[in-house]
């Protein structure tokens, strides 16, 4: 650290505003040395405002200052401006953790060290920032090879307000010396060089502190932190719980994103339960993957959010995507603390009062570049509401694509039933002058001693299936699939299908548009007209719902097999049913197919009214 040390009294430790890696190393510099005195680049007319915020951590809150309104009398056609129109703005202290200056206040505050703050006053603030290296470095990296490595790419502050800044607090560090032996100053490292020139070359002061509006405290509201904080703020809450439980918060940088991912498995899995796809330990594997890739083709050692969201949207989907964004944004230390509260957005925020001001950063970290993501959201609770009381119940139709991917699984699992009744026709032949099928190893092993080979034969199947029973969840609780019904193909290609599902009416997602999930289906196809077969009074005899549903296959069914789908062979019960009508059950494992695919095909939406299908794709989303 001695390459920045101005003096023998004064050391600079140059930061990057907002990085949390730098406030750990600003926090354990200052534990580890001595100092009888911090400076800070803030005004003083903060100062006071500052500290008692900062008594109210972990709640986060936000010291504003007002700027002198503006007021334009010049007019021109071309102008949409009109005559005496206002602009107001103000500058704004964000009392954040993460904040490398806060966490040299707050442990100042802790330490009983004497604070100054030694910035000019200016009545409006012009901020200087800078693409920099991820902070992540500091792992690797002392701050001061840090800051020597940064410097060559710094643009030169030799005029406007940065140079005044600088000069002042060049100017001010020399009155420091004078009472205090050790002094830490905490600056950007933007300014961190041109702060050393100031200060050796003895440049004069000219610009002094401008008349300053009073400063006010403000709670921000807790939805709103994303555009205040510095990390995400579940990191930053994360940095807070481990300052709270003394645990070491050294690599939260990263190991708060993992923390982010498992926290957002955890809630979207609560939210879809077993419509939510599954995350496996393989699948976060991949996904860390694809962050890190993604990271470093933009030049970055840890991932930001719009990174995040976008590999959680391509390898889980939407939801997950959206439930990782609002797992983001959720800071988890809410405590009251009597301030009026602000709604910070983009550069501007909404005062209690209504007013929406620009709001400009006093610790501006490097620039944010603000990306769109489009992504199907959860419906207010509001728009379901009045969704629900304009369903029309006399109206219901499914959603093409939808059933387009059933019909490919009922065609996937007919293939494979009519597989296996080929393989129960398969014989072995001895070996003559064709291998036919392949090579028998086992019969051939079985007669070595009569040294002939044996090969096998697979006879073409005959026939074909026109009936297929999946059941996705059994026993099945009826409690669970109140709703239960069959539908008539609309064409040649499609099913007739009968199904036990969950009520869509529970689970409105857009105008019209409802969602369900299969717990259980038939296929008839080719399709035919049948009966209802919930309502029909045949199928009475039987209890649980699957059995109700194999027995309509095998009534409805022309062809000797049913293909059943299931995950475990159909049991004595379901046999003597295919029994009854002379029908022979084909079962066809579950877990021949991908699980994922089964969970997201037993997700399918009822549209209320063919009209709906012409905006549905707005609506729906895959988990």
């Amino acid at each position: 650290m001695d390459s920045l040390k101005l003096s023998p009294k004064i050391t600079v430790f140059p930061v990057v505003h907002g990085s949390g890696d730098f406030a750990v190393a600003v926090r354990q510099q200052m534990l580890e040395t001595e100092y009888d005195c911090l400076a800070v680049p803030l005004p003083p007319s903060f100062q006071a405002n500052v500290e008692e915020a900062i008594q109210y951590l972990p709640a986060i809150t936000s010291v504003v200052q007002p700027e002198p309104r503006e007021y334009h009398t010049d007019w021109s056609p071309e102008s949409d401006r009109e005559d005496d129109e206002e602009e107001h703005a103000c500058s704004y202290v964000p009392i954040d953790p993460c904040q490398p200056v806060i966490a040299a206040l707050r442990i100042a505050l802790q330490e009983h060290i004497p604070r100054r703050f030694i910035d000019l006053e200016t009545s409006h603030f012009a901020p200087v920032t800078a693409m920099l290296p991820d902070a992540y470095a500091l792992k690797t990296v002392r701050p001061d090879r840090f800051a020597a490595a940064v410097l060559p790419s710094l643009e030169i502050v030799r005029e406007g307000q940065p140079w005044d800044r600088v000069v002042a607090l060049a100017a001010r560090l020399r009155e420091l010396e004078q009472d205090f032996d050790s002094i830490l100053v905490v600056c950007s490292i933007l300014d961190w060089p041109w702060i050393k020139d100031a200060y050796h070359d003895g440049v004069t002061q000219q610009v002094f502190d401008d008349d300053v509006d009073d400063v006010e405290t403000f709670s921000v509201a807790p939805r709103t932190l994303t555009f205040l904080l510095g990390e995400l703020p579940f990191v930053t809450s994360l940095y807070e719980r481990a300052r709270a439980e003394l645990d070491s918060d050294e690599h939260l940088s990263v190991d708060g994103i993992k923390a982010l991912l498992l926290e957002t498995r955890d809630r979207y899995r609560a939210e879809l339960k077993q419509r939510a796809r599954r995350i496996t330990p393989k699948g976060l594997k991949i996904y860390l993957q694809y962050v890190r890739n993604l990271s470093l083709v933009e030049r970055r050692m840890t991932p930001d959010l719009y990174t995040l969201a976008v590999a959680a949207r391509q390898i889980f989907g939407d939801a997950f995507a959206v439930q990782l964004m609002e797992t983001a944004r959720d800071y988890q230390f809410d405590r009251e603390t009597g301030f009026a509260t602000l709604r910070m957005g983009i550069d501007k925020a909404a005062f209690p009062d209504g007013e929406v001001a620009e709001m400009i950063s006093r610790l501006p970290g490097p620039p944010v570049v603000w990306r769109s993501l489009a992504l199907n959201r959860r419906p207010p609770e509001i728009d379901e509401r009045q969704w629900k009381q304009r369903w029309n119940p006399f109206s219901q139709c499914s959603w093409p694509p939808e059933d387009e991917s059933i019909e490919n699984l009922r065609t996937a699992v007919q293939d494979m039933a009519l597989a296996i009744t080929g393989d129960d026709l398969a014989r072995s032949e001895k070996f003559t002058t064709s291998l036919m099928d392949g090579l028998d190893i086992r019969e051939t092993l079985r007669n070595w001693h009569t040294n002939d080979l044996y090969v096998k034969v697979f006879p073409p199947n005959r026939g074909t299936l026109d009936c297929v029973v999946m059941l996705f969840d059994s026993p099945a609780d009826p409690r669970d699939y109140p709703w239960r019904t069959t539908w008539m193909a609309e064409h040649q290609n499609e099913s007739t299908l009968c199904f036990f599902a969950t009520d869509f009416r529970s689970e409105l997602i857009g105008p019209g548009i409802a969602r369900a999930t299969y717990g259980g289906a038939m296929f008839l196809f080719p399709p035919r007209t049948v009966p209802d077969i919930w309502q029909d009074p045949r199928f009475d005899a039987v209890d649980t719902l699957e059995e109700r549903l194999l027995l309509a296959g095998c009534f409805h069914a022309k062809e000797p097999y049913v293909a059943v789908l299931s995950e475990t062979a159909p049991g004595r019960a379901f046999q003597h049913i295919a029994k009854r009508f002379g029908k022979k059950l084909v079962h066809v494992p579950s877990a021949k197919l991908s699980q994922e695919t089964i969970s997201q095909l037993r997700t399918f939406h009822v549209l209320n009214g063919r009209e709906v299908r012409s905006f549905a794709s707005h609506f729906i989303r895959k988990p």
